[in-house]
């Protein structure tokens, strides 16, 4: 296949591109590198099936000649990035998907979408399934994300009913590994960071609210999987193994071996209290679920770390 991945420099998105090489595809990655890095593809330079296009994709598309797929991961997704690029934010996911859906749509690709856990807002169903519709404060700070993708999602089914374009929707739940940035803002980059540097680990609320991390190669072969199958409603992948903050905290410090101190700080508006995925659908659909354990997972993100310190 020919395929573009939209914010294809980024964390999952990089990741994303090596396993299509791998699988013997030709990659276009298209990113403005507003929080995606170069150094996340710098190891695909010269690579015959590969192509990077530094663009905003919230203007004109253009890619010449044929498209198998179009996968758009575009978008900040950390709360530090999107709380300092709110409108761009907002934008990627409207002007973004609709640019990106009409290139599927006149190239006759298929399009997936990479969603997001926070459709669910501060869920009050607990797992999460796809049928849940969310609770979601459109005017909170986190409404620029939370928002952005559920119009994304919105766009990409009105595409599919209405221009027959064969789509695609991955909701991401709480990724990490190796090439997350040093200064991503989340619970994984930050504690391994601190750990590493001997500073406290900084815990906000009372640690009690929970997350579900997924190591990114489980993530990535969850989104491939979905693309190569025949499912057009949303698909949760993710990790049902849930963890409060305060464990991840301690667990990290006890992997690193630091003797950090950890300490609390006010939650911030809107911070989910629980988040885990309910993945029956993709397991029944996919034949998908998570392999890597958390531990082994978290161990290769704080080797990748370390060396990135210089530590």
């Amino acid at each position: 296949m020919r395929v573009l991945i939209t914010g294809g420099a980024g964390f999952i998105g990089s990741h994303l591109t090596d396993r299509f090489l791998a699988e013997g595809h030709t990659v276009i990655v298209m990113d403005n590198l507003s929080t995606g890095s170069t150094d996340n593809i710098a190891h695909l330079a010269g690579h015959e099936n590969f192509l990077f296009v530094k663009q905003d994709v919230t203007n004109y598309l253009y890619v010449k000649g044929p498209l198998d797929a179009v996968l758009h991961f575009a978008s900040p997704a950390s709360p530090v990035d999107y709380l300092r690029l709110p409108i761009q934010t907002l934008k990627v996911g409207a002007l973004g998907t609709h640019k990106a859906l009409g290139l599927a749509l006149a190239k006759g690709a298929r399009f997936l979408l990479a969603s997001t856990s926070e459709v669910y807002g501060d869920p009050l169903v607990h797992p999460q399934t796809e049928d849940y519709w969310g609770n979601v404060n459109p005017v909170g700070m986190r409404g620029v994300y939370d928002e952005a993708k559920r119009f994304a999602e919105a766009m990409t089914m009105a595409y599919h009913r209405y221009h027959g374009v064969d789509t695609r929707i991955v909701r991401i739940f709480n990724t990490f590994g190796p090439r997350m940035r040093l200064e991503d803002g989340r619970a994984v980059p930050n504690f391994i960071t601190q750990a590493l540097k001997g500073e406290p680990l900084t815990v906000y609320g009372d640690g009690s609210q929970t997350r579900s991390l997924i190591y990114v190669d489980d993530e990535v072969e969850g989104i491939y999987r979905l693309l190569m199958s025949d499912v057009t409603d949303p698909v949760n992948i993710g990790n049902p193994r849930e963890a409060t903050i305060l464990q991840l905290a301690e667990l990290i410090r006890d992997l690193t071996g630091s003797t950090s101190q950890i300490t609390y700080h006010p939650l911030p508006q809107d911070d989910p209290k629980i988040r885990q995925p309910d993945i029956t659908h993709a397991r029944a659909a996919l034949n998908w679920e998570p392999k890597v354990p958390v531990e082994e997972g978290l161990a290769r993100t704080i080797e990748d770390f370390r060396r990135r310190l210089g530590l």
